[in-house]
C-alpha cells in the first residue's frame, strides 16, 4: 500500500464515536456543516460580486440595468451548461474518496478541466452572437446593443470559471473546500475595484462601459481559477494527488462517464435558468420597468438561493462519501439532514426578506419610490412563497447527484419548470391583470412541484439502498 492509499483510507475512516447509539444525526449535521458553511460563504461570495456589478450598473439607470439583465439571461445560458457538465466531478471524486480510490480522486479532476476545455470554447459562441439573438426573441434593439457589449466582455471568463469549478468540486470531495473560499473571498473586493474603474473610468483608465464591467469579470474569473490551481498544485493536502501529473492525456472512458452523469445535469441547469431567463424575456415584452424590477428582485432571490446550492454541494460530496462506502442508513441521514437544513434556513431568509422588501428595492434604486421600486418590492413578497421551496429543490438534486441519480430530475425538471411553470407564467402574466407579478406565481407553482418530486425520488432510491 503507498503512503498517498494509507493517507486517504485514514482520511475517510469514521470516527470512533460514529458507532454510539443516538449519536449518527448530530454527527451528520457537524460533518455537513463543515462542508455547507464554506461552501454556502463561497457561493454568497460570488454572488456578491455580481451584486456589485448589479448596483454599479444601476446608477447608470433602468435602460442599463435592463440591457445587463438580458446579457445576464444569454451569458448563463451558455455557462450553465458548462457549469452543469464540470460539476459532475464532485459526485465522482466523492464515491471514489469514499471507496478508498484516491487514483480516481484526481482522475475525476482531470477529465473535469479537459471536459471545461473542450466545451468552454463552442459555448463562447453564443453570449458573442447575444446581440442578435434578442432582437429574435423579440427585445428592443436599443437594450440589445448595449447588451452586446457586455457580454463582449464576459464570455472571455467562461473557461477560466469553469476551471474553478471543476476545482472546487475536487477539493470539496476530499473535505477541504477551504482555500475556494479564502480565494473567493480575495476575489470580492479584486471585482469591486476592477469593475469601478473599467466601468466608469478612473484613475486615467479609459470608460468602458458595460464592456468594462464584463471584462473585469472575466479578468477576476481566470485570477480565481489560477489561484486554485496553485493551492491544487503545490500545497497541501491536495499536491499528493499530483493532478498535473500526465495531464496531457486525456482519460476518454473516464470523460464518456462524466459526460453521462452531467450532461442530465447541465440540462436539468438549463431547464431551471432558463425558465428564470425566460421570465426576463417575458418581463421586456412588459416593459422595461418591469425587466428592471425582475432582476434586481431575482438577484435577491439568488443571494438566497447561494446558501441551499452550497448545502447542495454538500449532500453531493456527503451522499456520495457514504454510495462509495456502500453505506444506505448514511445515504438516508445525509440527504435528509441536508434538506432540513436548508429549509430551515429558507424559512428564516423568506421572513426577513418580506419585512424588508422596500429597504431591498431602496439599496439598488435608491431614495426615489418610484414604479421600479414599488413592482421590485411587491415582486419580493411574491417570491417569498417560492424560497424554501427552491432551497429543498436543490438540495435534493444535490442529494440524487451523489448517487449519480441525474436523468429523472432532468425529466422532473422538463415537466415542473416549462409543463407547469412556465405555461403558468405565460397565461397569469399575459391573460389575466396580474402582469409582471402573475409571471412570478407561475415561477413560485413550478419550483414547489419541483421540490416535491425530487424529494420523493431520493426517499424512493434511499429505501431502495436499503432493502436487502
Amino acid at each position: 500500500m503507498t503512503s498517498l492509499e494509507k493517507i486517504d483510507r485514514a482520511s475517510v475512516a469514521p470516527p470512533a464515536s460514529a458507532a454510539v447509539p443516538g449519536r449518527h444525526l448530530a454527527i451528520e449535521l457537524a460533518e455537513t456543516l463543515k462542508l455547507a458553511v464554506p461552501l454556502a460563504l463561497t457561493q454568497l461570495g460570488q454572488i456578491a460580486m455580481m451584486t456589485t456589478d448589479l448596483a454599479f450598473i444601476g446608477r447608470l439607470g433602468s435602460e442599463t440595468v435592463a440591457a445587463a439583465a438580458l446579457a445576464h439571461t444569454v451569458f448563463f445560458v451558455a455557462f450553465t451548461f458548462g457549469m452543469g457538465l464540470v460539476s459532475a466531478v464532485a459526485p465522482l471524486a466523492a464515491q471514489a474518496f469514499g471507496a478508498r480510490d484516491p487514483r480516481m480522486v484526481r482522475r475525476a479532476l482531470r477529465v473535469g478541466l479537459w471536459a471545461a476545455l473542450l466545451i468552454a470554447l463552442p459555448l463562447m459562441a453564443l453570449p458573442f452572437r447575444g446581440e442578435a439573438i434578442l432582437i429574435a426573441l423579440g427585445q428592443a434593439p436599443t437594450a440589445a446593443g448595449p447588451a452586446q457589449q457586455y457580454l463582449f466582455g464576459l464570455a472571455w471568463g467562461i473557461l477560466p470559471a469553469l476551471w474553478f469549478i471543476a476545482i472546487r468540486g475536487f477539493m470539496s470531495a476530499v473535505n477541504r473546500p477551504e482555500p475556494v473560499l479564502w480565494i473567493t473571498l480575495a476575489a470580492i473586493p479584486a471585482n469591486a475595484l476592477l469593475v469601478y474603474l473599467l466601468l466608469y473610468g478612473k484613475w486615467g483608465l479609459p470608460e468602458l462601459g458595460l464592456f468594462g464591467a464584463g471584462l473585469a469579470t472575466s479578468m477576476v474569473n481566470l485570477g480565481t481559477f489560477l489561484a486554485g490551481l496553485w493551492f491544487t498544485a503545490l500545497r497541501p493536502p491536495f499536491r499528493k494527488y499530483h493532478v498535473l501529473g500526465n495531464i496531457w492525456r486525456i482519460d476518454w472512458p473516464l470523460m464518456a462517464k462524466l459526460a453521462i452523469v452531467g450532461a442530465p445535469i447541465s440540462m436539468a441547469f438549463l431547464l431551471e435558468y432558463g425558465l428564470f431567463g425566460a421570465a426576463g424575456l417575458l418581463m421586456g415584452l412588459i416593459s422595461t420597468t418591469a425587466l428592471a424590477a425582475h432582476q434586481i428582485a431575482l438577484q435577491i432571490a439568488a443571494i438566497l438561493f447561494m446558501v441551499p446550492f452550497g448545502i447542495s454541494m454538500a449532500a453531493t460530496v456527503r451522499v456520495g462519501h457514504a454510495v462509495g462506502r456502500r453505506n444506505s442508513d448514511a445515504v438516508r441521514r445525509a440527504g435528509y439532514v441536508a434538506i432540513l437544513l436548508g429549509a430551515t434556513f429558507m424559512a428564516t431568509m423568506t421572513l426577513a426578506v418580506i419585512l424588508g422588501r422596500f429597504l431591498i428595492a431602496e439599496l439598488f434604486l435608491g431614495e426615489a419610490v418610484d414604479a421600479t421600486a414599488t413592482l421590485t418590492a411587491t415582486l419580493l413578497l411574491i417570491g417569498s412563497t417560492f424560497f424554501v421551496a427552491d432551497g429543498i429543490q436543490t438540495i435534493a438534486a444535490g442529494a440524487l447527484r451523489g448517487m449519480n441519480d441525474t436523468r429523472v430530475p432532468l425529466l422532473f425538471a422538463t415537466f415542473s419548470y416549462w409543463l407547469i411553470g412556465f405555461t403558468s407564467a405565460c397565461v397569469l402574466g399575459f391573460w389575466t391583470s396580474l402582469g409582471a407579478s402573475g409571471v412570478w406565481i407561475g415561477l413560485s407553482i413550478g419550483t414547489v412541484v419541483f421540490a416535491i418530486l425530487l424529494v420523493l425520488r431520493f426517499r424512493l432510491l434511499a429505501n431502495r439502498l436499503a432493502s436487502p
